[in-house]
């Protein structure tokens, strides 16, 4: 860690297992290093931050299909150099003919609580919820970039169709899914040739995909949002027993939302809002945390994680009792953020046992996502998450198109009657927890990852890790972590064993993990210098803009001049 004084504290130590690249010209870190090249060539190309963005997401579609599609959902959170700041809302909403109780669950207590009869909610047709991605990339492009939808997309374009070496990463998620993949031809057919998983190192090439991305190239969104492929996707769908229409497609509308705002020891925190509940909860927890010496307790000590692991459950508490989409429940933003509801609640933790909580307010999200964070040396900054939810979405394919469909229905509560129930037209809740912090009014970092419920467990310690331990940015992202909602305490095996044993004794129900949320992309903002690092738990790249133009006024050596040569 960046201090002696943190390392002296520290419960637990580590070493770091990635380098961080630091820049001036723009910072682009993504989940994989095509991605994270493809927003460089913007950038070189006169782009900014919010061409590379879009440039880097449509790769990763590609890339990383398991992880993110233009037919899922995400989030960005965006600071402008002008210094705006908004949240661009792409989430899924069910289809208009969804109802509460069009699945059957099989479960009315954890954890197969939100599971339903034949998996219906969670893989195939009936699974697949009313996308936002390619129409809200589409108008974070025609808003704020500066380049046109053929050049964000060439990127993309070649990597379908020429083809990429498939990563250890995404060889392990194939194999993993392999059993479903298996059941649909499409899936089979890409990621399973010859009736096996695609290997490390095999080359995948995805023609039919290549087309689909050349077709929105030529048409835009609208060749989905109600258009021709639009039709197309739910024909399919439909026939396959989904309740998407054409109709829920031509209406979708993204929403652009204020972030929610607050402050940490000095240093002011932005995030998005609801219906994610990661920007709310992550403040409420640092609020709990205010009121303790993090500092002096020291980096992954028991004193230190007990008070984690009880801020996690009341906000878990709290999460499950009124975090929705505030267009069908009354979300109570101001209270849960405020510093007195952190002062009300924190004489509920007990520092020498752990505790049951509920809400005190008045009122499963799969962990396969990705990430991008990216910044380019003008000011513009954008952190944002995606994702088709679970591995490979749905797991189908739309026939002839190479689209995989996301599993978004898998997120509402299969329960009647609740706040995270389903509701026709509903948007899902998600845990994305993308963060801005500034010091003094200027950025000081973003962050971001993938990782369902456990992303605001994540940047609550990022943030505590760089401001409380005065880690580096790259000691923050990769630093052990925890986790709990409740029912079970999820701590990594960087964590010393012993202290596992005094969590437990505590009360605390561990179960020992590998890893805890996902792939962390951060940038630390040091004036005009910009440092971006990436954790070991995906294929996280961080690639920076050095260099640059020539001096002004210099060129080559010139020839020399007609005259002169003549007259010697």
């Amino acid at each position: 860690m960046r201090t002696d004084d943190g390392r002296q504290r520290a419960g637990a130590s580590f070493a770091t297992e990635k380098t961080p690249v630091t820049a001036e010209g723009g910072m682009a870190v993504t989940n994989h290093p095509l991605a994270s090249a493809a927003a460089l060539e913007m950038m070189a190309a006169g782009g900014n931050a919010i061409d590379a963005t879009v440039a880097a997401l449509f790769t990763l579609t590609v890339v990383e299909p398991m992880m993110v599609g233009f037919f899922g959902g995400g989030v960005a959170l965006i600071r402008l150099a002008d210094g705006t700041e908004l949240a661009l809302d792409g989430l899924a909403t069910a289809p208009e003919a969804a109802r509460p109780e069009m699945y059957r669950p099989v479960s009315d207590t954890w954890p197969d609580y939100m599971e339903t009869e034949g998996r219906a909610n969670r893989v195939g047709a009936l699974a697949v919820g009313v996308p936002g991605t390619l129409k809200t990339w589409c108008e974070a492009l025609e808003r704020h970039g500066t380049l046109p939808l053929e050049a964000v997309l060439e990127p993309a374009i070649r990597h379908a169709s020429r083809g990429f070496r498939v990563t250890p990463y995404l060889a392990a998620c194939i194999a993993e899914t392999a059993a479903d993949l298996a059941d649909d031809p499409g899936m089979a057919a890409l990621f399973l040739p010859g009736g096996q998983p695609l290997a490390e190192g095999a080359r995948l090439t995805m023609p039919d995909y290549a087309r689909t991305l050349c077709e929105i190239a030529q048409h835009g969104p609208a060749h989905v949002y109600g258009g021709a492929l639009g039709a197309r996707i739910v024909e399919h769908l439909r026939a396959q027993g989904s309740a998407m229409a054409l109709a829920d497609l031509t209406a979708y509308r993204s929403e652009i939302r204020a972030p929610v705002r607050g402050t940490y020891r000095g240093v002011t925190l932005i995030g998005p809002p609801p219906p994610c509940s990661g920007g709310v909860h992550v403040l409420q927890m640092l609020n709990l945390m205010e009121g303790f010496d993090i500092a002096a307790s020291g980096f992954g000590t028991t004193a230190t994680l007990h008070l984690v692991l009880e801020a996690l459950k009341i906000a878990a508490a709290d999460r499950r009792a009124a975090t929705a989409d505030p267009a069908f429940v009354d979300v109570p933003v101001a209270r849960l953020i405020s510093k007195e509801y952190g002062k009300l609640r924190r004489p509920e933790i007990d520092p020498a046992r752990a505790r049951d909580f509920g809400a005190r307010v008045l009122s499963n999200e799969s962990a396969n996502t990705t990430h991008v964070t990216i910044a380019d040396r003008d000011g513009n900054i954008v952190t944002s998450t995606q994702t088709i939810n679970s591995l490979f979405g749905a797991r189908i394919m739309i026939p002839g198109t190479g689209i995989i469909p996301n599993n978004y229905m898998f997120l509402f509560d299969p329960h009647p009657g609740n706040a995270l129930s389903l509701q026709p037209g509903k948007r899902i809740t998600s845990g994305i927890s993308a963060m801005i912090g500034y010091r003094d009014g200027a950025p000081l970092f973003a962050v971001g990852l993938p990782g369902a419920h456990r992303i605001p467990s994540a940047v609550f310690q990022f943030v505590m890790n760089l401001i409380d331990h005065g880690m580096t940015v790259q000691e923050a992202v990769e630093a052990p972590r925890v986790f709990t909602h409740g029912p079970d305490a999820e701590v990594e095996r960087g964590i010393p064993a012993e202290t596992h044993d005094a969590l437990r004794a505590m009360g605390h129900p561990v179960v020992a993990t590998d890893h805890v949320a996902g792939g962390m992309g951060a940038i630390l903002f040091e004036g005009s210098r910009m440092t971006g690092a990436a954790c070991w738990r995906a294929d996280g790249t961080p690639m920076g803009w050095g260099g640059g133009l020539a001096r002004q006024g210099v060129s080559f050596w010139p020839d020399p001049r007609r005259g002169r040569a003549a007259s010697r």
